[in-house]
């Protein structure tokens, strides 16, 4: 759909992830608008039965859409390597297993690669943000950041995958980044540019 102008005063944030909570609230930061998480709302989270990370990204923004009566985004956003055919993928927090121990998904992402035998240790980070009004209207964008996977995991910053992945350019892992320097780059940064220039922009976004 076309651009639309963001112009409520309440914007629910379809996450119970704390760690994607604090990115995109503070990416929110100058904003004149509340932002509220769907987990603070009592909504349920969807099962992510997609096979996109846009798709997904659609299907948790129209449930708290509906549910709350309020414009929704909500993010799905994933670790793709090139080595694993792009897995995890949409699966990323699966592979965490029911605890959402990331140490443990990790660790299977370098067991996968030992076990396929390939030296290649490129990545993505990919992000679809999805932005849904309650009369149905939607805008998604999608965006990424390539890196380099490194093992052992560096650095305590971050969540997820943050520890093994190190952005193209630089020589530290997200895990060693200072919160700020990783938001300037990111994928999530990289999708919420191209969503504020949609509609946030330019008498609603940032003083």
């Amino acid at each position: 759909m076309t651009d639309r102008a963001f112009s409520d005063d309440v914007l629910i944030i379809a996450t119970h992830n704390d760690g994607k909570l604090r990115e995109i609230s503070a990416l929110f930061a100058n904003y004149p608008f509340h932002v509220v998480a769907a987990g603070d709302l009592g909504l349920a989270e969807p099962d992510e039965t997609e096979t996109s990370f846009t798709g997904n990204a659609l299907l948790k923004a129209r449930a708290a859409a509906t549910a709350s009566c309020k414009a929704a985004l909500a993010d799905d956003s994933g670790l793709c390597v090139a080595a694993l055919d792009g897995a995890p993928g949409i699966y990323s927090a699966r592979w965490a297993g029911p605890d959402k121990d990331f140490t443990v998904a990790m660790m299977a992402v370098e067991n996968a690669l030992n076990a396929a035998g390939k030296p290649d240790r490129a990545a993505r980070f990919v992000c679809a943000l999805a932005l849904v009004w309650p009369d149905g209207y939607e805008i998604v964008v999608e965006g990424q950041v390539t890196g380099q996977l490194v093992f052992p995991p560096r650095g305590t910053q971050g969540f997820g995958y943050d520890p093994i992945f190190q952005p193209d350019g630089h020589d530290i892992s997200f895990g060693q980044m200072d919160p700020a320097a990783k938001h300037a780059m990111s994928h999530r940064a990289d999708a919420f540019r191209q969503l504020i220039s949609r509609c946030f922009a330019p008498h609603h976004g940032q003083s």
